[in-house]
């Protein structure tokens, strides 16, 4: 309390003041503790939260969604972290589905002698395509980027030596 913070029982107490600030988006259930004018502070992905965003909207809450705070040099200081962990995240999980157990093709990305490594492409090359790259070449496989960027492909070829395919992305491909 020095600090000026309290630890409370209820969800309702912790809704009950100016500003909130969260890590994940509100779930449904916290929708009913919106007011007018409280700033809310958190990821919000409203591209794909139709509900949520009609409930900030419907209760004139200030949003302020971290994945959307940006530098003077464009960059997106609270969006990049997230951004390293669900790349990452996104190469385990697909090579952890590629396993015969899990229903997948029983390919192993790093292949052995006698077999062909897998083969991985990722769209976009962004802070989460990036880290895909980095975690499937870390498990040997064959890995393709694809951007709309030319200057990114370039910075890509280059920030890996060489050791992934890049590919600028068209309604083709």
């Amino acid at each position: 309390t020095e600090a000026g913070a309290s630890i409370v029982n209820e969800q309702a107490e912790v809704w009950n003041v100016d500003m909130v600030m969260k890590v994940k988006e509100p779930l449904e259930e916290e929708f009913q503790y919106f007011k007018e004018g409280l700033i809310l502070f958190t990821y919000l992905h409203l591209a794909h939260e139709e509900k949520l965003t009609r409930a900030l909207l419907e209760n004139k809450v200030v949003g302020i969604a971290y994945e959307t705070v940006q530098l003077p040099d464009r960059t997106l200081p609270l969006l990049t972290p997230m951004s390293e962990v669900a790349g990452r995240m996104a190469a385990q999980i697909g090579a952890e589905f590629l396993q015969k157990y899990k229903g997948g093709m029983g390919i192993l990305l790093g292949g052995v002698p006698g077999v062909s490594k897998g083969r991985v492409s990722i769209i976009g090359g962004g802070q989460a395509g990036t880290n895909a790259a980095k975690i499937a070449l870390g498990l040997g496989a064959d890995v393709t980027i694809l951007d709309v960027n030319p200057k990114r492909l370039q910075e890509l070829e280059d920030l890996f030596d060489g050791r992934v395919h890049t590919i600028m992305s068209n309604p083709l491909n």
